[in-house]
């Protein structure tokens, strides 16, 4: 049974205590979501971890690593995995797309106790590549075989291309293209298979028997965006609009059938149509998880993009994305290294947490007053305990020498806060609470 099916039956389960717990809310609170479809519960098999993402809790980021054709090492990609959960992502995907990904995906898993996600297409077009040197040679019962290994090898949610099919390619065709192309690898590919063979994405044709599998494992099912923009000017297209209701409405099947689901949200989207974006999705998908990639609001950042991606993220959670998926600053230049994880995945804490404070206030913003209360009392101690990133700032301190007595360097002797606690500490007396 799923957890979608036991929340309906009115059962308070294991995972369900367990992240109400994390999130400090009730495990009913929990459970209804779970039952109404607007939180699902992504479980880690090989630790018992439970993450909760949806309406009303946290919102969760996602850390990706993986191999590339380019630049496989299966070591460097299990300590960028522990980096990423050591800085605090909530859930990590293994995207790798070279080497033994057997191997790699069932070692990445082992070395983290965060759920962990992937993309089925990737191997299924590493793998077909490697035998044929085609990808349009891609066996459809190859692919459903392969979703079922990974499942059974304990991945616990998929990012599934169901929406790009032939009606999306039509979408596509019809508006004379892209200015940023198709950048989804999965749903380029896909796209390559469907032209080339005449035929209709099989993950949409047969989506019953994925959901089937799926819930054999009780895989969380995230509908990938294939025809997502990859550029600012693309956002919001023909082809992006309707993959978004294809995928809302598979969304709704696949709840009907007992399936957790998350609707994935597009890449590159104007600040001007965050907002539409993901309320769009929310409202068509009856209020299913969202799982925003990015967004980056605009195209000229590269090498800073987990900046550009985080002022769309902050916003994005705001509105109601429930699952941030990071930018390192590699974004659209390499692979990124584990530096480039460790600052990706922090610049998406703070941006989740920016969007929190406002979705969640009064719980997600408590911590931001106690900072700001140890910062007026100049309490140094109690400052790091609350901040998203203490052992950074206590660095900081420490490598320059920067607090001396109470004050810092920053502004030394004229300190606003000490200087003002001397003049106004009889007023301020009674308020020091």
């Amino acid at each position: 049974m799923t957890e979608l099916e036991a929340a309906r039956r009115g059962e308070i389960t294991e995972a369900v205590r367990k992240a109400a717990e994390a999130e400090g809310v009730s495990p009913e609170f929990i459970r209804e979501g779970v039952a109404r479809g607007t939180i699902v519960l992504i479980k880690a098999p090989q630790s018992g971890r439970v993450v909760a993402v949806g309406e009303g809790v946290r919102t969760k980021v996602n850390a990706s690593i993986g191999t590339s054709s380019d630049l496989c090492d299966l070591e460097l990609e299990k300590r960028k995995a522990r980096l990423a959960e050591a800085h605090g992502a909530d859930t990590l995907m293994e995207l790798s797309a070279a080497g033994d990904i057997d191997l790699i995906r069932r070692e990445i898993i082992g070395s983290v106790s965060l759920p962990v996600g992937n993309v089925p297409l990737y191997q299924a077009f590493c793998d077909t590549l490697r035998k044929y040197g085609d990808p349009a040679r891609l066996d459809p019962e190859y692919l459903f075989e392969l979703i079922e290994r990974q499942c059974a090898d304990g991945i616990a949610f998929m990012a599934i291309h169901c929406g790009i099919n032939l009606f999306t390619l039509e979408r596509l065709k019809a508006q004379g293209y892209r200015y940023g192309g198709l950048v989804s690898k999965g749903g380029a590919l896909m796209a390559q298979w469907m032209v080339k063979n005449g035929r209709e994405n099989p993950l949409y044709e047969e989506f019953d028997r994925l959901l089937g599998i799926l819930k054999k494992y009780d895989t969380v099912l995230s509908l990938g965006n294939g025809m997502r923009a990859g550029a600012i000017h693309d956002s919001l297209d023909r082809a992006q609009v309707a993959e978004l209701l294809i995928n809302c409405e598979l969304a709704e099947r696949a709840r009907e059938a007992g399936c957790q689901v998350m609707v994935e949200g597009p890449g590159h989207v104007p600040l001007d149509e965050i907002e539409t974006s993901v309320r769009l999705a929310k409202k068509m998908s009856g209020g299913a998880p969202h799982y925003m990639l990015g967004p980056l609001p605009c195209d000229v950042g590269a090498s800073q993009d987990h900046i550009t991606a985080a002022v769309g993220a902050a916003l994005s959670a705001w509105y109601g994305a429930d699952l941030i998926c990071y930018v390192t600053p590699a974004e659209h230049l390499g692979l990124p290294n584990e530096e480039d994880v460790v600052v990706g995945v922090r610049a998406a804490r703070l941006a989740a947490h920016i969007g929190d404070t406002v979705k969640l206030r009064g719980r997600a913003d408590r911590r931001d007053k106690l900072v700001s209360k140890a910062r007026r009392d100049l309490n140094w101690a109690e400052q790091l305990k609350h901040l998203l990133f203490p052992e950074e700032a206590r660095r900081f301190i420490e490598e320059r020498r920067s607090v001396k007595g109470k004050r810092c360097s920053m502004c030394g002797e004229l300190c606003a806060l000490d200087n003002a606690e001397a003049v106004f500490k009889d007023f301020l007396r009674g308020d020091r609470k």
